[in-house]
């Protein structure tokens, strides 16, 4: 029985290394490591690239345009940009010089004694002239509206409203043009504080004096037109 169990044995290990022997007649496939072989190339690429001197690209042919689009820039509206942020610069150094140049201001507390002072006088001259003109009613209390109206009626007076019919005008546009300034820096730092109301009529004020100033603008700087030549007799 042992010598049946050898036999087998050596048969088995004999059909194993004829295997061994016929796999070894093959022709061996090698693994090849990609990776390697790349890092390998771009490593030559790169000496490769600092060796060689960089080539210049020609300089384009100045023939004149293309039949293709064409970037063109607007040289008017940078202009414009570069006025408007100039401007913007100036009015922040003024700014920054009319702060440093100005006195400090009253404490809480003198602004307070002063304004119930002012309130106080302005009583008494008040109740002054009530005794004198008992027919006189109470003052009512300025209010938005008020100042809106000063701005108002001193822009039309310097733009000639006043004037008599068959009188010159006697017009001050420079000074028209500085109260609808200010009234629109009004607009301008009062925004976000003023009731639906008063900035509705504070818009619709400042729409009539820049339509009367613009009227006004355009007859004062209008060419003189000649008179129509007469007809012969």
């Amino acid at each position: 029985m042992w010598g049946t169990h050898f036999s087998w044995w050596v048969g088995t290990i004999g059909r194993a290394d004829e295997k061994l022997e016929d796999m070894s007649d093959r022709p061996k496939i090698e693994v090849i490591d990609r990776r390697k072989i790349k890092a390998e190339e771009e490593k030559e690429s790169g000496a490769a690239a600092q060796a060689a001197p960089a080539e210049k690209p020609a300089a384009p042919a100045q023939s004149g345009p293309g039949p293709g689009p064409r970037l063109v820039v607007n040289e008017a509206t940078r202009e414009a940009s570069g006025h408007e942020a100039e401007e913007r610069e100036s009015a922040q150094a003024a700014e920054k010089r009319l702060a440093e140049e100005l006195p400090l201001g009253p404490t809480a507390e003198e602004g307070r004694k002063s304004k119930a002072a002012y309130d106080a006088s302005a009583q008494r001259i008040e109740d002054l002239i009530r005794a004198q003109n008992p027919a006189v009613g109470a003052q009512p209390p300025v209010g938005f509206e008020h100042l809106v109206q000063q701005f108002y009626l001193s822009a039309m007076l310097q733009m000639g409203a006043d004037t008599q019919e068959g009188q010159r005008p006697r017009v001050d546009i420079m000074g028209a043009r500085a109260t609808i300034d200010l009234l629109g820096v009004l607009a301008e730092k009062s925004k976000g504080n003023l009731s639906a109301a008063e900035d509705r009529m504070l818009q619709s004020v400042l729409f009539e004096l820049r339509m009367a100033f613009l009227e006004l603008s355009s007859m004062v700087t209008a060419p003189n037109v000649p008179p129509a030549p007469k007809g012969r007799d």
